[in-house]
């Protein structure tokens, strides 16, 4: 039909089962950008008043706030022996919606690409494409 929007090339669905490996969470240095409603969650979190929060873990750059990581680019609170995450249940939505972010949706190649680094992308459980949709709209990554 004229005027109707291709759909996406996932449009039958993507698999994800979180393996609980950490990579998404370390790597090259990157950005977690984070909102005041998400630094207050994970300052309640791990038991601190907002500001201090903020002057211990956020960064300000020209496109907002992000979390800080360590020198060799994994997050902050990556716990590095258990390689989990000291504030999952407060978790940023860019955490959150991993691997439905816009730059691993744009090309089966880049879907393959993150397929590669995440053990868990393209196994596990079917999302349909309107749950792809949902993470993906939550935040452009």
């Amino acid at each position: 039909m004229a005027g109707r929007s291709a759909k996406p090339w996932y449009h039958e669905g993507l698999r994800f089962e979180c393996s609980g490996c950490g990579d998404c969470c370390s790597g090259e240095p990157g950005f977690v950008w984070v909102e005041p409603e998400e630094i207050a969650a994970m300052a309640e979190k791990m038991e601190m008043p907002v500001p201090e929060f903020e002057d211990k873990f956020v960064r300000e750059e020209s496109e907002g706030k992000s979390l800080i990581e360590y020198p060799d680019g994994d997050c902050i609170f990556l716990e590095p022996e258990t390689r989990k995450c000291i504030v999952y249940e407060a978790r940023p939505v860019q955490c959150r919606t991993w691997p439905f972010w816009n730059s691993n949706l744009t090309s089966k190649r880049a879907w393959k690409e993150t397929c590669d680094v995440c053990p868990g992308s393209g196994v596990g459980k079917l999302y349909s494409l309107e749950q792809i949709e949902a993470r993906r709209k939550e935040k452009d990554v």
